[in-house]
């Protein structure tokens, strides 16, 4: 339904063929802030408002970071994509306002984990509607609109945060952690645990670099359980999903007529969505992250968590060995 390669609404100001975007393989990671070579534009409905949202990314200067802007609602403020601008965190990451809650922009998390596995430090995200397009699901399409605009390096130091100290959030059965870790990268750990036997228990680890993001991560799909569609309609929610941009799974059944994209593809895309979340820490976070039916909510959690101990974490932003820009 809205995946680019099946509806033409993706344009953009450059005219040649996409550029090769993933950076090279090296050791650690650029210390080089990144921007977007060119603007970009697309089109696609929203997942939760069904509505037709059009959002466009722009190049911005070195220490801007990632910011959203409402074009719809006059003099909306520009909401900085850190974690405590989230205002909500049930079924997607809410980005907002608290003095003027209207201002928000919701279903982030696919955005930001295309622009976190992609290196991008700095972008300008313009928005008409209050939520990200869904597109097919998945941070694919995000990762090809990113290859699509290009990547420029800035002559400034990406901020690296290094987690010093283990945190750790619990609810009931779910709990999320932080733990620090040698390296440059960050890991993450998590599983999950579903009734439907479809999903049942997954577990997965990977670091997160650049390839790995790309050919491990970025393709799997939000799902949902069909007995919790009508409820989600019922609150106002899931207008714009369906089989082309979820996955729905029926106890042993997945209704998607072309199936999974992996077997796994359920405990892949929570991966996804906290490469996503844990963006929101304002820099590339180093550490490993571990969960167990983990969701926005502790994802969010565990990083209010980290920056409310000043002894859990440490600004290594000139520490890390130079690396050529990509």
């Amino acid at each position: 339904m809205d995946g680019l390669l099946r509806e033409p609404l993706l344009y953009s100001d450059i005219v040649e063929s996409p550029v090769s975007f993933m950076p090279s393989v090296r050791k650690t990671p650029s210390a080089l802030q990144h921007t977007l070579r060119h603007a970009i534009s697309c089109t696609g409905t929203g997942l939760h408002t069904g509505q037709s949202i059009r959002m466009s990314l722009h190049p911005t200067s070195a220490g801007h970071g990632i910011v959203f802007q409402r074009t719809d609602l006059p003099n909306a403020a520009p909401i900085a994509a850190r974690y405590d601008n989230v205002l909500e965190t049930r079924l997607s990451t809410v980005l907002g306002e608290a003095q003027r809650p209207e201002n928000r922009v919701a279903t982030v998390e696919h955005l930001m984990a295309a622009l976190n596995g992609c290196g991008i430090d700095n972008v300008l995200v313009l928005i008409d509607g209050p939520e990200t397009p869904v597109f097919d699901g998945s941070a694919a399409d995000f990762v090809f609109l990113l290859d699509c605009a290009g990547r420029k390096a800035q002559d400034a130091p990406r901020r690296f945060i290094e987690v010093s100290k283990p945190i750790r959030i619990c609810h009931n059965d779910s709990w999320a952690e932080l733990h620090p870790i040698a390296g440059h990268h960050l890991h993450l750990s998590l599983s999950i645990d579903f009734p439907a036997k479809a999903i049942g228990q997954q577990s997965y680890s990977a670091e997160l670099t650049p390839w790995s993001f790309r050919h491990e991560l970025a393709d799997s799909r939000t799902f949902t359980l069909k007995a919790e569609i009508e409820a989600l309609h019922r609150a106002g929610l899931a207008r714009g999903g369906s089989l082309d941009n979820a996955i729905v799974v029926d106890d042993d059944h997945i209704l998607n007529p072309s199936g999974l994209r992996k077997p796994d593809e359920f405990i892949r895309h929570k991966v996804m969505d906290a490469v996503g979340d844990l963006y929101l820490a304002g820099g590339v976070l180093l550490g490993e992250f571990r969960g167990h039916r983990s969701g926005h909510a502790l994802n969010n959690q565990v990083l209010r968590a980290l920056f409310a101990d000043q002894n859990a974490w440490r600004d290594i932003t000139t520490s890390l060995p130079a690396a050529s820009a990509a």
